[in-house]
């Protein structure tokens, strides 16, 4: 027998209760979270929600003191557009146009030509015999009435000749005795359609002052992938009221100022035809054309050519078949673009003259102006040298040199590190050794990679080295005549010693102290001053040669021995200084 079926009626009917308690709770938050109407459900018992007032319009104030609200609310619709020249896609000049927020800003200077309607506020102000101050609306006959007075006409009476016509009105009654003031208060609210290929056809309220940018901005702008940007009209009763290109605004800043009405429509039309202009130009964008073919000379003025430019190629799409055109541009009056064409500006030039520069023992100008194509012979000859100067021992550094001597360096780097971070261990203690090891190589790289190169060309044969052709920004070093030797590098005392023809390398090695323990002695490397370069111990000696003793290379892993030594020896080289590990 259940336990229930002791109880009486109202006992299992509060059991109940109790046991189903969680499950309504549940229910009741899932149709009732916030203690709100249940979900996609709406009372229709409440009181319907009040709609905000829009606040009155009042500032198309030309000439008072009143001040038109700011609109807060930011176009979503409009966001920037992409920069041109960092974008892989080509995008559309005048798109850009509407990210000005013009939506945001409407227009509240004083417009002279400003013509008065119906609805519009005209402050007017009388003093001396007869005293009067109002703010009068233009009522539906275009009037408004002054006390003592009567209707004034201002119906249609430009901005400027306001106050003059309130005057002559108020003159006919007040021959003497009475000032007169009248100036337009607030211009009158309007509906507008927008409609076309925007990105957002409607109805937008705005001031009958507003300019047809700020509701073309309310409707999201033209739409940059089908709009055009050279024909949007104003409609007043199916008729063309005023017609925009917005190229000559974007280009020149010029505007027609239309004033507007209620139940006007702004239409933007469907774009027309179009080039795609790149390459050396400062303005990088597709452009739309309101010909089907125009002169080259036109969408060059919209595109604007740097200064360097000198050529255009021309890339035009014939049903299935694709042609090219290569001109000057100073010959762009007589090429014709057509719709759809694909204009590239380049700059064609052949250096004239470059420039070599003169460092070390030279007297005369450090900067000389070489014709394109002159050799190193070319270069010595025009030195000035003074007495000390060993121009047999003069030495060329060239950038591209020292940029590829930069990215070889760097790629031995890489190795290096992708070597060092990924290679496995058998044991946690070798995982250890490895961890600490790697951190070490880590450092060696981040010091390696701030060596810079000094890109000196190797001119051992002096014979063939006079032919070597120079290259812009060149640098010739002259250097003094020495009879010095530098020794550096894992050497107890680096020093600078006296040439002895009769010494050898390692003579120059005891003299500064001997090696280190932390040397290789089998890793000597001889620098030349023409730029060659010996590793051996035993080579023969010049004087201003320097000697290096590279460190030795302590690791668990040949193929890392390796790696780190040939770094080494490519610093040593090319900037000619020592980097231990």
């Amino acid at each position: 027998m259940k336990f229930t079926s002791l109880l009486p009626g109202a006992g299992r009917m509060l059991i109940l209760l109790l046991l189903c308690a969680p499950l309504l709770a549940r229910a009741q938050a899932f149709v009732d979270p916030l203690n709100t109407s249940p979900r996609g459900l709406t009372d229709t018992t409440s009181t319907p929600r009040k709609e905000e007032p829009r606040p009155p319009a009042t500032g198309a104030s030309y000439g008072s003191t009143e001040q038109k609200p700011v609109h807060k609310a930011v176009n979503s619709l409009s966001p920037l557009p992409p920069d041109p020249s960092s974008s892989a896609q080509p995008v559309m000049f005048g798109s850009q146009i509407f990210t000005g927020r013009f939506g945001a800003v409407p227009f509240s200077g004083f417009n002279p030509n400003y013509q008065v309607t119906v609805g519009d506020q005209i402050n007017v102000r009388m003093w001396g015999a007869f005293n009067f101050d109002a703010a009068q609306a233009v009522d539906p006959q275009g009037n408004i009435f002054i006390p003592n007075v009567g209707p004034v006409q201002v119906q249609g009476v430009r901005n400027s000749e306001l106050n003059a016509r309130v005057e002559q009105q108020v003159k006919r009654v007040f021959r003497s005795n009475v000032g007169v003031y009248a100036a337009l208060g607030a211009a009158q609210p309007v509906k507008v359609y927008v409609t076309g290929f925007v990105r957002a056809p409607g109805l937008y309220g705005g001031l009958s002052s507003d300019s047809v940018l700020y509701y073309l901005d309310q409707a999201g702008g033209i739409d940059p992938a089908r709009g055009s940007y050279l024909e949007v009209d104003v409609l007043r009763d199916g008729k063309v009221r005023a017609k925009f290109n917005l190229y000559r605004f974007l280009l020149d800043g010029q505007i027609e100022h239309v004033q507007l009405q209620d139940g006007d429509t702004v239409v933007a039309y469907p774009r027309k035809y179009t080039v795609q202009v790149g390459g050396e130009v400062l303005n990088p964008y597709i452009f739309e054309l309101g010909q089907d073919s125009v002169p080259a000379t036109e969408v060059l003025n919209l595109a604007r050519p740097r200064a360097g430019a000198t050529h255009m190629s021309i890339v035009r799409k014939l049903g299935a078949e694709q042609r090219s055109e290569y001109h000057p541009l100073s010959a762009a009056s007589q090429v014709t673009i057509q719709n759809g064409d694909e204009l590239t500006v380049t700059s064609d030039k052949y250096p004239g003259t470059i420039l070599v520069r003169i460092e070390g023992a030279h007297l005369g100008e450090r900067t000389l102006v070489m014709p394109y194509g002159a050799r190193l012979r070319d270069a010595l000859a025009r030195l000035k040298p003074p007495p000390q100067a060993n121009v047999a021992g003069a030495q060329l550094f060239r950038q591209s040199v020292a940029m590829q001597q930069k990215e070889m360096l760097e790629a031995s780097l890489r190795s290096l590190e992708t070597y060092a971070l990924t290679a496995r261990s058998a044991t946690s203690e070798e995982a250890a050794l490895r961890s600490r090891e790697a951190e070490h190589i880590l450092k060696f790289i981040e010091r390696a990679r701030t060596i810079q190169p000094k890109g000196q060309v190797i001119l051992a044969n002096r014979q063939d080295a006079q032919e070597t052709l120079l290259e812009n920004g060149d640098t010739i070093h002259v250097p003094e005549q020495s009879n010095l030797v530098l020794v550096s590098g894992e050497v107890l005392f680096p020093n600078a010693l006296v040439y002895d023809a009769s010494a050898t390398t390692q003579d120059y090695i005891a003299r500064a102290g001997g090696y280190t323990q932390g040397a290789d002695e089998a890793k000597v490397v001889v620098l030349h001053q023409d730029g060659s370069v010996a590793a051996d111990s035993d080579a023969r000696l010049q004087p201003g040669d320097q000697v290096m003793v590279l460190p030795k290379i302590e690791a668990k892993s040949v193929e890392l021995t390796r790696g780190i030594t040939q770094i080494l020896y490519q610093i040593a080289v090319s900037a000619k200084v020592l980097l231990g590990l």
